[in-house]
């Protein structure tokens, strides 16, 4: 009976061990996407978008617009840019296309216009033909700073067909976020001829500029339209304070009123983290990781992030996932760390892959493709 006991109790130890060798191995399988560089060589890439014939544009903050053809990126430049104001993070931005695109080739894209006494946000529409932009004219000028600064400068459109520009304080000009007669530190409305759309929510305000959809801003780096028509957008905070907002027209959003940062002397930009008639963010980061662009996940390849936001992260070097309950976040997972690359930009692809901009003189474009160990 003891021989038998013993025996038994080293055959329970084993097969304990057994399990647990396949659980950790089980665990070790469980990653659920892998990562594989596209291109390389891009040179401080911002923005990217797909055409329906599967190429992808992609803006160079130096004043270039690409065309990734088949896995390979193209030597030949689009022409057709307008002149376009260069210095440290002022340049080339956003490219978005025309909801109907694919029938009348119209494209809108963003840039620092002017020079260093006198720049502002820019943005033109223009048709896509071939290997050039034909048909350019400038739809938006923003106000004007002297700093190549918080530009802001990402697009996207509404259900009804109006076209949303995010414009940056200009760091020195913080104190015009919170003012309506300037286009600071807001995110502005337009038409894709130019025009006003009449139901903005200041048009016929006295002292207001009518462009404006929402004050308060930073430096929003990300805009977008989720599937259940939501639009959220993240922003630069200061030191600590980057932020995420479901933006709703006429709302103020508080800065430099009200901030979870500080200024990056360490000095106190406001003693208010809340205050009545200022929205709050949805979360925010403290530290920083400076979010720059933004995808809402609803493609075929990753079932399980049905619906989550993925933020690109510059000082963070990493990509945050957010799962979202009822408009909270409810988990957040960092990926990609490992790399320790700055991102710029991410977006879901038609084929419902993920694509990421990292953002170096040596840029690439990477993919998130399911793993096939899950």
């Amino acid at each position: 009976m003891k021989s038998n006991h013993h025996l038994f109790r080293k055959l329970s130890i084993s097969l304990c061990l057994l399990i647990a060798s396949t659980i950790t191995y089980a665990e070790s399988k469980t990653q659920e996407y892998k990562v594989s560089t596209v291109v390389e060589n891009l040179t401080f890439p911002w923005s990217i978008a797909f055409l329906p014939n599967s190429d992808m544009l992609v803006t160079e903050r130096g004043g270039s617009l690409r065309v990734i053809r088949n896995g390979q990126l193209l030597k030949q430049e689009v022409s057709g840019l307008p002149e376009i104001y260069v210095a440290g993070p002022a340049g080339l931005f956003d490219v978005v296309l025309d909801p109907n695109f694919a029938v009348n080739k119209k494209l809108y894209i963003s840039y620092s216009g002017g020079t260093a006494s006198n720049n502002f946000v820019e943005v033109i529409s223009a048709t896509l033909q071939g290997m050039s932009l034909q048909q350019t004219k400038v739809i938006f000028t923003g106000s004007s700073r002297n700093t190549p600064h918080h530009h802001g400068a990402r697009m996207t459109f509404l259900p009804d067909g109006t076209l949303l520009i995010t414009a940056g304080d200009g760091f020195n000009f913080r104190d015009q976020a919170q003012s309506l007669n300037s286009m600071l530190g807001k995110v502005l409305r337009i038409n894709t001829d130019g025009t006003i759309p009449k139901d903005n929510p200041f048009v016929g305000q006295k002292n207001a500029r009518p462009e404006i959809y929402t004050y308060g801003h930073r430096n929003p780096q990300a805009i977008l339209v989720s599937k259940t028509k939501k639009v959220w957008l993240h922003e630069h905070g200061p030191k600590g304070g980057d932020e995420l907002n479901l933006v709703k027209p006429g709302v103020n959003y508080g800065w430099p009123a009200i901030t979870h940062g500080i200024d990056y002397s360490g000095a106190i930009i406001s003693p208010f983290k809340a205050a009545e008639g200022m929205e709050q963010p949805v979360t925010f980061w403290v530290p920083s990781i400076a979010p720059a662009g933004m995808t809402e996940y609803q493609g075929d390849m990753f079932p399980q992030w049905q619906g989550d936001l993925f933020i690109a992260a510059l000082a963070g070097k990493s990509v945050r996932r957010l799962s979202l309950e009822d408009d909270k976040v409810v988990e957040q997972e960092t990926m990609l760390a490992d790399r320790k690359q700055r991102i710029r930009d991410i977006r879901t692809g038609p084929d419902g892959y993920i694509y990421i901009l990292t953002d170096s003189a040596q840029g690439e474009l990477l993919k998130l493709s399911p793993n096939e160990y899950q």
